[in-house]
């Protein structure tokens, strides 16, 4: 597991744009004397806790070092993870791992062409011995939910997890049903087969976070995975007898809570503000970033800085989740598709022409 590079300054910026306002609740409501020393140990808590949880995924999950931290910093600012990549990388497994780590629920739902949307979010029952309904939940009341292969159901089925997924909740005949907290949705889908799949609808995909990419391992990755398959592992075994729990989920919720109080200079903001805006003018791209993109990415370098020991986000927190944050949320031209342009390269180049800010 390769460590993650430090943060670095960047070149002096231009003044920040007038219209962007520092949130008010940007700074915790703590005594002045006290709040320097709290929080030095609320992130130092938290960049333990990270430095655990990756410790023991890779006890039994090998590589992939985006999908981890994308889905660790989701989780911690309270969003979702898209997951692409082609089948047999073990995206079961990291979830499954994941929640064993964090000590929260697992569940899985493998999509389907005739998932009803009752299937996933449950439905009232008659009870024979009291003749009335009851609700029967479905299997999205879990915490850490793995919706497998999400595009191959109809746009019906997509629908029912937008609730669920923004406001945490189920509402049957009138009647609200709140999820388990904390609740992170990581959904995948395949890049390359196409035949009985339905495209995700822009308005799902702003619901996620990130969109994360899982590659092939790299070569001695690969070795360690077929290595430990060949000692004829039981990993069920493995993951309850070796792997730690390092976390609960009022560990997590209160974690979240700390993490909103983490800083973000004015001048971060106006810069999270010109990338979004930028890709909606870029030439490549014929649909650009929505708002709540540099939500997401606000909420996302939060996370991040406090997974690296501070109380305040640096541009480098930013620019490491541009990518997660933005690869799903534009669209190129159909003239950039000919030529063979990707997004990540388009996202890169957006990147090289915006000033970072100097704190």
């Amino acid at each position: 597991m390769t460590e993650f590079q430090s943060e670095s300054d960047g070149p002096a910026a231009s003044p920040p744009i007038a219209q962007v306002q520092q949130p008010p609740l940007q700074q915790p409501p703590l005594l002045p004397a006290t709040a320097p020393a709290m929080a030095s140990q609320m992130t130092s808590e938290t960049r333990e806790l990270f430095q655990r949880a990756v410790s023991e995924i890779s006890k039994i999950f090998v590589g992939q070092d985006e999908l981890i931290l994308t889905s660790m910093v989701a989780l911690f600012s309270g969003g979702h993870v898209l997951i692409e990549g082609v089948p047999g990388l073990g995206k079961t497994l990291f979830v499954r791992t994941l929640g064993h780590v964090l000590g929260c629920q697992f569940g899985r739902i493998q999509f389907t062409a005739d998932l009803m949307p009752s299937d996933i979010t449950g439905a009232p029952i008659l009870d024979l011995k009291t003749q009335d309904f009851r609700f029967r939940p479905g299997p999205v009341f879990t915490q850490f939910l793995l919706a497998d292969e999400i595009n191959r159901s109809p746009a019906k089925t997509h629908a029912a997890l937008l609730e669920i997924m923004q406001e945490y909740r189920v509402t049957i005949d009138g009647v609200s049903h709140v999820v388990p907290r904390p609740f992170l949705v990581m959904a995948t889908q395949n890049p390359v087969e196409s035949e009985g799949t339905y495209s995700l609808p822009e308005a799902q995909l702003d619901r996620f976070m990130f969109k994360a990419i899982v590659n092939y391992p790299a070569e001695s990755d690969e070795a360690r995975v077929l290595e430990l398959h060949s000692r004829q592992i039981d990993l069920a075994t493995v993951l309850k007898s070796e792997v730690k729990q390092v976390a609960d989920a009022e560990l997590i919720q209160k974690t979240i809570r700390q993490n909103a109080s983490t800083l973000v200079e004015p001048k971060l903001l106006n810069y999270i503000n010109k990338i979004v805006r930028a890709t909606r003018s870029w030439p490549a791209f014929h649909l650009g970033a929505s708002p709540r993109a540099g939500i997401s990415l606000m909420q996302g370098a939060r996370a991040l800085a406090a997974f690296r020991g501070r109380n305040f986000v640096v541009p480098d927190d930013v620019v490491e989740l541009v990518l997660p944050a933005l690869r799903h949320r534009v669209t190129l031209t159909a003239e950039s598709e000919v030529e063979g342009l990707s997004v990540d390269n388009e996202l890169r180049s957006l990147l090289r022409g915006i000033e970072v800010p100097r704190l």
